[in-house]
């Protein structure tokens, strides 16, 4: 939508009870709001009717309208919403939106909204640098991240109990774990560190930590289970076919795959630069008189494919030691230890998405890298 001196701005500040609703009409100098309740989208097209008609009344003609609201808590169901009913809408990320620099100012949802305002009509006016639009997707690719996003949930309440079972046995001198296996015969045979039987009350509250996780890794393996299925009955899905062309490289597993493909690779990317500031991994530039050179990485992207980029990095020099990825680390790298590693892997995640990525999108294998068997 291009902007034009008629266009009737909307800003939404959203909360969990009240939505404040800006609005600047054309050729106004001063916003107004208006306050809906949360959820109330009846009363929110209502308010934007009359805002139509009222610049109707004034121009004769029929004006555009553009809305926006920050992303957050509330999805992107209201940007279906309003899409739907022929308004467009922005999504707009947050953290990009420049503000006052000095270290105390003032914030309300007022100022807010009015600074929604002013960062709408600047973007709709050519101004591509004052925000970043966030790039909605459809109900079906946010639907396809579900599965790998709950089982990292999962995953770490598995960890929680796991370490809660731990703390509680090592209160009592005991270092090691029973065994799921056999749990109640290993339970009965546990002595604390001065030799007295484990005491009942703990016992109890362990053997429920135990039951609870239990429910916790079959929930895993049913969501694992469902991860096949759905791979298993639509291969020809465009997301899904990279997924399995991901899966064919020795050290990367199913998980690994499935981030990957459907949090990062379902995006179109120009270059590996846009590629690699989406998960965060590029590096931040300084430039300042005769000083120039790059900072750390900006971390303003995807953290959750950031965080599975770092460990897949580490997987790498494991599973494929002889590929070119792997020889790089070892030659920049040799035998330092410590915060050297850790920035050359970081850097070694970077090379190895764009790598990934080249191979999803025209099969070019990461050089040196093997193929699973068929």
């Amino acid at each position: 939508m291009s902007f034009t001196s008629d266009t009737i701005l909307v800003a939404l500040e959203l909360s969990n009870s009240l939505w404040l609703v800006g609005t600047r009409m054309p050729g106004a100098q001063k916003s107004h709001m208006h306050r809906v309740t949360a959820g109330d989208t009846a009363a929110l097209l209502a308010l934007v009717e009359a805002l139509r008609s009222r610049q109707m009344a004034i121009s004769g003609n029929p004006s555009p309208m553009a809305c926006c609201f920050e992303a957050g808590r509330d999805g992107f169901w209201l940007h279906r919403f309003l899409t739907a009913k022929s308004i467009p809408t922005y999504v707009v990320e947050p953290s990009s939106i420049l503000v006052n620099r000095r270290a105390k100012r003032a914030k309300t949802d007022r100022l807010d909204a009015e600074g929604l305002l002013r960062v709408l009509a600047a973007y709709l006016a050519g101004d591509s640098e004052v925000c970043s639009m966030v790039r909605v997707p459809t109900p079906e690719e946010e639907d396809g991240k579900r599965a790998h996003r709950e089982r990292e949930c999962l995953v770490q309440d598995r960890t929680r109990l796991e370490n809660r079972i731990l703390a509680l046995l090592a209160t009592q001198g005991i270092r090691a774990r029973p065994s799921l296996r056999n749990w109640e015969r290993d339970l009965a045979a546990l002595k604390t560190g001065d030799g007295r039987p484990l005491p009942p009350r703990l016992a109890a509250e362990i053997n429920r930590l135990r039951r609870r996780l239990g429910l916790i890794l079959d929930l895993i393996r049913e969501v694992d289970a469902e991860r096949a299925e759905i791979i298993a009955t639509s291969p020809d899905d465009a997301v899904t076919s990279k997924v399995t062309a991901l899966r064919s490289i020795y050290g990367v597993g199913d998980n690994f795959a499935a981030v990957l493909a459907r949090e990062v690779f379902y995006r179109p990317f120009s270059n590996r630069k846009q590629l690699a500031s989406y998960v965060g991994l590029a590096p931040m530039p300084h430039q300042s008189g005769d000083m120039d050179r790059d900072r750390r990485i900006g971390r303003a992207g995807n953290a959750r494919a950031r965080k599975t980029m770092v460990q897949l990095a580490w997987l790498w020099l494991r599973y494929q030691p002889e590929s070119e990825l792997s020889a790089w680390f070892r030659q920049r790298v040799g035998q330092l230890q410590g915060r050297t590693r850790r920035i050359a892997i970081v850097a070694m995640a970077r090379k190895l998405l764009i790598a990934l990525w080249r191979f999803t999108e025209t099969g070019e294998i990461p050089a040196g890298s093997t193929l699973r068997a068929a």
